[in-house]
């Protein structure tokens, strides 16, 4: 059987709310202007906001990971949906303000650093990352995350806490779980080991 780590919900929602007081003392009772990544953030998102006593915006966006072809070279480029606006003149405008980026996961880094280069082009007053789960190893570019829940091994695969398993179930579980393969993730086995 699959070694299987957990995280159990009551730990997620301490960790989670005491990030919350972290961010609010950060914030200094000024508003902030949260941008989600969906779809896997959707959960620890709302738990984190929860959390946080400033006035808070919430903004949406989704990643597009696409294959495009520049000067006769294929690359992969990631693009973002801003799924609270309704037309180009309605996204968000940062200038001078404070700026929250929540993503679950953060483990090679890309993503979240072409995001954040992104947002910091509205030139906000601050700019800051919040993760739950920070896979440090994996890192392929020189970020880390302002705030982080768990730091964790980088070859386990998570569900559960808005964590889809490879089979697209398990989002709807309280706690995280994962096995140290595909095979293992989301599954229950014997003798497992919790997070520390």
């Amino acid at each position: 059987m699959a070694n299987v780590t957990t995280l159990s919900a009551a730990r997620i929602n301490n960790r989670v709310k005491a990030l919350g007081r972290q961010i609010s003392r950060d914030a200094r009772g000024r508003r902030l202007d949260v941008v989600v990544t969906m779809d896997r953030s959707f959960v620890f998102a709302a738990d984190l906001v929860r959390a946080i006593t400033s006035p808070v915006v919430l903004h949406f966006v989704r990643e597009d990971v696409r294959d495009v072809e520049l000067a006769g070279k294929r690359r992969r480029e990631v693009f973002f949906a801003d799924r609270s606006a309704t037309a180009p003149k309605d996204h968000p405008e940062f200038k001078g303000r404070d700026v929250l980026l929540v993503d679950c996961v953060l483990d090679s880094g890309i993503t979240q650093e072409f995001l954040l280069r992104r947002l910091g082009e509205n030139k906000p007053r601050s700019l800051r990352l919040a993760v739950l789960l920070d896979k440090i190893s994996r890192r392929r570019v020189a970020l880390e995350p302002d705030y982080f829940g768990f730091r964790i091994a980088s070859n386990l695969l998570w569900s559960g806490y808005g964590l889809a398993a490879s089979n697209g179930t398990g989002r709807n579980g309280k706690g995280l779980m994962a096995g140290s393969s595909a095979n293992g993730a989301g599954r229950r086995a014997g003798g497992g080991r919790k997070a520390r």
